[in-house]
């Protein structure tokens, strides 16, 4: 390992790869056991062989297991969907939350939860839809006034403004999801189910097949429109797929586990650290932090103050929100964070 004058930490990729991992298995393993019912490490190796009436299997299978692979499933999901975003804007201050990307996929899940309420399996394609129409009327705005930096950033706050509004009337019409919405609202992943997860796995593995097998593009996009053009790239259908893909990804994250901020956009500058800007290990490498990093917030939201459990959605802004303030105060200075 060594530190580069740029402030980078230099590791070969299957280092930083295996070490990632590791923290990720010993994470996925406190997850399993953690929680208000402590579960023994014994009883967790035993639980399958176990009655399926005990306390043990029921708390395994139905509670710390869906939760635990939510948690994976989200940090992997919005964290490659942060670096497609920022690399299909050419932005580095972009993420699926601040473009508005994750508040339409919220008014679309609760307006399904609310006119189709026993179609769980549907969740995460509304909230695929509502991701992606936010993101092309996000980018249409933006391409009217001229796609700026500040342009995109402003016109995605100005949607989500917007959305917010929307979904506070359909509470309004609709008091039977209040508890949902207000869960969504700041995120968290408890009492998420089993169907939820599987339902959102199958999307999210398309997203991600697209977004891996389409990183080379990304490298392209981020060298210029002119550029990219001149090396025979397909500009605007190259970026309209990536977006697609990050609208798919984040959609489905946000289907079951709501409004989590910042994961898309702190993690591709903490994966910057260590790699380049080449997105095929960029990618890789964001989606091996997001997954551990959801899982270590989600401990600790779960026992910080227990016996009450803090939704994680709102320790991941705690994080999120001073790094993102840091990361505005480097750029004004004239700094590239981590770039």
């Amino acid at each position: 390992m060594r530190v580069t004058g740029n402030n980078r930490i230099r590791l070969p990729l299957w280092k930083l790869s295996a070490c990632l991992l590791a923290a990720l298995v010993v994470l996925t393993v406190l997850s399993l056991l953690v929680g208000s019912s402590g579960l023994p490490l014994q009883s967790l190796l035993n639980v399958f062989t176990a009655d399926r009436e005990s306390a043990a299997y029921r708390i395994f299978v139905y509670v710390r297991l869906p939760r635990t692979l939510a948690a994976i499933l989200a940090g992997v999901a919005l964290s490659t969907a942060g670096v497609t975003t920022q690399a299909v804007l050419n932005n580095p201050m972009a993420s699926p939350s601040i473009i508005g990307v994750n508040a339409g996929a919220n008014l679309a899940t609760l307006l399904c939860m609310a006119l189709l309420p026993h179609m769980v399996q549907l969740l995460p394609l509304a909230a695929f839809v509502g991701a992606l129409l936010c993101s092309l009327l996000v980018y249409a705005i933006a391409a009217l006034a001229g796609a700026s930096r500040s342009t995109l950033l402003l016109a995605g706050i100005a949607t989500t403004n917007i959305i917010s509004a929307i979904t506070s009337a359909l509470r309004v019409f609709f008091p039977d999801i209040v508890t949902a919405a207000s869960t969504f609202a700041v995120g968290s992943l408890n009492g998420v189910q089993m169907e939820q997860v599987l339902s959102a796995a199958i999307y999210i593995a398309i997203g991600l097949a697209v977004v891996f097998s389409l990183a080379c593009d990304m490298n392209v996009l981020m060298l210029g429109e002119e550029v990219a053009h001149s090396l025979g790239l397909r500009v605007r259908s190259s970026r309209g797929v990536l977006l697609l893909a990050a609208s798919l990804l984040a959609g489905a994250a946000v289907s079951f586990a709501g409004l989590i901020g910042f994961v898309g956009l702190i993690v591709p500058h903490i994966a910057r650290y260590f790699v380049r800007t080449d997105n095929r290990k960029l990618l890789l490498i964001s989606a091996l932090i997001g997954a551990p990093l959801m899982l270590l917030c989600d401990i600790l939201a779960r026992v910080l103050f227990a016996p009450f459990e803090l939704p994680v959605g709102i320790l991941l802004s705690c994080i999120g929100g001073p790094y993102f303030i840091y990361l505005i105060l480097k750029r004004r200075r004239g700094g590239h964070a981590h770039d």
